[in-house]
């Protein structure tokens, strides 16, 4: 139910709900325009805040031709959930996606005529959105950043993670209201809110720490405008990693204004007129101008550069080149006592029966030794998120199997890369009157995979060899289906030449209205290990070609589709999306 709050700044101001995607019930503010308009700002707050804190802000910067949001952070605010508490930062962009995603589609707007504007742990999460998710939004303005934290404490970060691992907890934040602002009647309006709650769960903060070292790694991948305000005398956070965050970023518009003198909430500042200032000069000039997004069907040049430095060798006289050859003799000696480490040397790291494998996450080898060292190889964090890829790929199909049924169509899948079929193939014993088509251009993957299935009796699969780079095989595909999946494909792949006629062949494959899943690695930490060390199921450097979310998601809609969800792992590696055939 929406009802008036007791304050309104605009000729509306309400009050609202949405659901997470664990059902619970995110509240929002919602300051309406003068007049009907398209253009929207999302407001995001700082750690222990509240949307309420932005009424100021609001009313300052005095927009009456646009719409503002913001919203109470679970377990912040008027949001339910322990206080200062998510399962993870992952859930507070997947959160922060599914809020913007829900009020566009409720007002009629569009991703390209919002701005989003997030104050510090917001800052990193709307970052991490961008970068994550990449919305094709008009521009975002990151306010004092919490890329670092001051914690003052010797060896604090090593400590809080030997305490996570012990389970929930929380610390209490050392900020006093005093070290956040000059002003004394904001001071004393931050230690007097009843809505603030001083309490961060360890997990977050640990989360945030190690999104903010991939985004400081990774910056030059978030290509939307960008407005960035730090506080000259921040007690809170470190400058130095915002600044080394901006001079990485890889928008073509940036601005960068630091305030001498100013605390860490520089929204509640005395002198809080500049920066508001400078925010609605930025998000006018924002709006006026045309879409600066990149056109990235060639390939994003910033991760293109990356696959072309690691497709050449090192010199033989650097360390790095040594360190590599060290890994590669260990594990092709030692390591081998790892049944998982030696199906990758004789079939590829990469290829579908080491998928599988992975999959099946049941550590082997030759003595206790062999299966202890499998069990670390099995935990490598890319093999942890290939798992939780596998799980948010069932989820999303079983999202697309329940809109075909709901519009009267019997459910029929094409995998056109699906080596095994592990995945699909359980989701398949659930759904006995669905049928599906897995193709490979591996013999011994189809093998693999015809074994997986006579296994769980099944009988509504075919296996098929086939080019998933072949346009008019794909095309070819009889019966028609309506549910087609490219999983775990693309990064192997550099061309984008490739992946597009592979788009192609999907897109006359599918018919209109039909579903495409998708997958994408925007980013892995072990990247240029794996390409040094490691093989691919040809025998060659296992060099992948990780794409920019935004890249991959513009050559799925130049061909034909329309992205509707995404899901993410917690570590940022692996995305899966799910997109509508529109044209």
């Amino acid at each position: 139910m929406t009802m008036m709050t007791d304050q309104p700044i605009s000729p509306v101001s309400a009050e609202d709900t949405f659901a997470a995607g664990d059902g619970t019930k995110v509240f929002y503010r919602h300051w309406s325009p003068a007049t009907p308009s398209d253009r929207a700002v999302f407001l995001f707050h700082r750690g222990h805040e509240h949307s309420g804190r932005f009424t100021d802000l609001v009313r300052e910067l005095d927009m009456p031709d646009c719409h503002v949001f913001a919203w109470d952070a679970r377990g912040h605010g008027r949001s339910p959930g322990e206080r200062g508490y998510a399962e993870s930062f992952a859930t507070v962009i997947d959160d922060m996606d599914r809020f913007v995603r829900y009020v566009i589609h409720r007002h009629q707007l569009e991703m390209q005529d919002i701005i989003v504007l997030g104050h510090s742990v917001g800052a990193v999460a709307v970052a991490a959105w961008v970068h994550d998710y990449a919305p094709p939004i008009r521009a975002m303005v990151l306010v004092t950043p919490a890329l670092r934290v001051k914690l003052y404490v010797p060896l604090a970060m090593s400590f809080l993670r030997l305490r996570n691992r012990f389970g929930k907890s929380f610390i209490k934040s050392y900020v006093r209201a005093g070290m956040l602002t000059h002003d004394s009647e904001q001071a004393a309006a931050y230690e007097n809110d009843p809505l603030i709650s001083r309490n961060i769960a360890t997990n977050i903060l640990l989360d945030m720490y190690d999104t903010a070292t991939r985004l400081l790694d990774d910056a030059g991948a978030i290509r939307v405008p960008a407005l960035m305000l730090s506080a000259g005398a921040d007690w809170v956070v470190k400058n130095s990693a915002q600044q080394r965050f901006f001079d990485r970023l890889g928008s073509v518009v940036k601005e960068q204004t630091t305030y001498d003198g100013f605390y860490h909430a520089i929204l509640h500042e005395k002198d809080l007129g500049k920066p508001i200032a400078k925010i609605r000069e930025f998000i006018e000039r924002s709006f006026g101008a045309p879409d600066v997004h990149p056109g990235l069907l060639e390939g994003d040049p910033y991760t293109r550069r990356e696959f072309e430095a690691l497709s050449q060798p090192l010199a033989i006289t650097t360390s790095k080149k040594w360190n590599f050859i060290a890994q590669a003799i260990g594990i092709k000696s030692l390591l081998r006592l790892s049944d998982g480490v030696r199906l990758g040397w004789r079939t590829g790291f990469d290829s579908g029966e080491s998928l599988d494998y992975v999959y099946e996450n049941k550590p082997r080898g030759f003595t206790p030794l062999g299966r202890f060292i499998d069990r670390q190889y099995l935990n490598s964090i890319g093999w942890k998120g290939i798992r939780i890829r596998k799980s948010h790929l069932q989820q999303l199909l079983k999202e697309a199997i329940r809109r075909t049924r709901a519009a009267g169509h019997a459910v029929r899948v094409l995998d056109i890369a699906g080596g095994g079929g592990r995945y699909l193939l359980e989701l398949l014993k659930e759904e006995p009157e669905a049928t599906a088509i897995i193709r490979d251009r591996s013999e011994t993957a189809l093998t693999t995979g015809r074994a997986n299935a006579k296994r769980l009796r099944l009988s509504n699969v075919t296996f098929a060899e086939g080019d998933a780079f072949d346009t008019e095989s794909l095309a070819a595909v009889s019966p028609e289906p309506n549910i087609g999946i490219a999983s775990g494909l693309y990064e192997l792949f550099g061309d984008n030449a490739m992946v597009r006629a592979s788009l192609e062949g999907l897109r006359r494959a599918l018919p209109i209205g039909a579903y495409l899943i998708y997958t994408n690695q925007p980013w892995h930490p072990q990247i240029e290990m794996i390409a040094r060390v490691l093989t691919n199921r040809d025998g060659k450097p296992w060099i992948m070609r990780r794409r920019t979310q935004l890249e991959m998601d513009q050559l799925v809609a130049a061909a034909g589709f329309e992205k509707m969800e995404m899901k993410i792992d917690k570590f940022g590696i692996f995305t899966v999306s799910l997109a509508r055939r529109v044209r």
